[in-house]
């Protein structure tokens, strides 16, 4: 392994300032590692974000052109379509001895070949979390999806495991598939919870009123999908096999194209994955 990777807690530099890359350069700061640069796209706005983060965590902001690069692990937090943008922008320097990261999901670290040409290591390491501005969230336990070179790996698994996170090795062929396993688990939901919002207007609530009247049910049930599994964890009328029940939800949500094209399909799902009375029968409500 190149000297420079033989420190315990190696120096970081993080381009892209977004509500990962923020938590990302906290999450570094508070396990001990230096983070030298948050690095930003070549624009003002881009830059003041660097700054404003920068400042956060004690490092220096830099665009992307003026970088210095000196830190042993190079992080890329930038949109999956950038990733290869940003690796090109970087071809022309001496990577050897230093790994460089991006942290997609969907993207297999072959899009950094470029660099890899140039003596870098190169990995992907996806945490799977949600990172939003209105919350501080934390790495703790948290898978990361990891795939790459040999030295590369061994080098942010450990990074990962400073952090609190699970890391896990991926083939970069299923990315796309795991990826949208995320996709389920997280902006799914929050769709599924807008859906449930929105259907509860049709009950008379505004949109507060449904949040804290599904929030003692929402919870009990992801509760009950962990303590056991989904198969388990709900009751109601697709279990029962109540038939005239479910025609009275289909008939008031067709004023609701979406939420019944919506309700439709996730009722076909419960059908083939989870436990119901009346399946046949059900099922012919659905075709």
């Amino acid at each position: 392994m190149p000297r420079t990777l033989r420190r315990k807690n190696p120096d970081v530099a993080i381009i892209g300032a977004g509500t990962l890359a923020t938590a990302l350069a906290r999450a570094l700061q508070q396990s001990r590692h230096r983070v030298l640069e948050i690095v930003s796209r070549d624009n003002s706005e881009s830059l003041r974000r660097a700054t404003a983060l920068a400042r956060r965590v004690k490092a220096s902001p830099a665009m992307l052109s003026r970088a210095d690069f000196s830190a042993q692990i190079v992080w890329i937090c930038v949109p999956d379509d950038a990733i290869a943008e940003v690796a090109k922008h970087l071809s022309g320097r001496d990577w050897k001895g230093k790994i460089v990261v991006h942290s997609s999901g969907a993207v297999g670290s072959d899009v950094l070949e470029v660099l890899k040409k140039r003596g870098a290591g190169i990995a992907s390491a996806h945490p799977l979390m949600t990172f939003v501005s209105s919350s501080k969230s934390s790495f703790k336990k948290v898978p990361f999806a990891v795939e790459g070179d040999r030295r590369a790996i061994s080098v942010i698994e450990a990074l990962a495991r400073t952090l609190g996170g699970k890391p896990f090795r991926i083939q970069a062929a299923l990315k796309p598939a795991y990826h949208a396993f995320g996709f389920f688990s997280s902006p799914a939901i929050a769709s599924l919870l807008a859906a449930a919002q929105a259907v509860g207007r049709l009950a008379g609530f505004d949109a507060k009123c449904s949040r804290e009247f599904m929030e003692p049910i929402v919870r009990q049930t992801v509760d009950n999908c962990f303590r056991t599994d989904p198969r388990q964890a709900f009751s109601g009328p697709l279990r029962r096999g109540d038939i005239e029940t479910i025609r009275k939800h289909l008939r008031v949500l067709r004023s609701e194209p979406a939420l019944l094209g919506l309700y439709r399909a996730l009722a076909r799902i419960a059908l083939q994955e989870l436990p119901s009375a009346s399946r046949n029968e059900l099922r012919k409500l659905f075709n």
